[in-house]
């Protein structure tokens, strides 16, 4: 065992993200606090740190009870902290469609309606 794990190693090996990158990234944006404090990826970890990952409108809460910065089977990766996280939200699948940029394209652009295309083929022969 070390004196500390880097954070973002320890989000990996603690699944909360599916790679070493993506938990980068989630610190540098500030959505991952620890003891209350917007954390850095490279901070090192120390046993009872409480860290809060925030994943969308769901933020997830874990106390740190073993440092590991390799990988360990999926049966074993809740040993290494407590969950103290409310349940997930239901996705709300109105706020999901709202989210979304609605798609926009001027009329006639992109590929022809079958109507248009026998109008073509129309005009071809």
């Amino acid at each position: 065992m070390t004196a500390g794990v880097r954070l973002d190693k320890w989000l990996q090996v603690a699944r909360a993200f599916k790679t070493r990158t993506q938990a980068t990234k989630a610190c540098t944006l500030g959505r991952v606090r620890v003891n209350g404090q917007v954390a850095k990826p490279h901070r090192a970890l120390v046993l009872e740190d409480r860290v809060e990952v925030e994943k969308g409108d769901w933020i997830r809460v874990l106390v740190v009870k073993e440092l590991r910065d390799k990988t360990l089977p999926k049966a074993e990766v809740p040993r290494i902290y407590e969950d103290l996280s409310p349940p997930r939200p239901e996705p709300d699948p109105w706020q999901r469609l709202l989210r979304r940029k609605p798609v926009t394209r001027e009329r006639g652009a992109g590929r022809p309606t079958k109507k248009e295309r026998r109008e073509i083929d129309r005009l071809r022969e």
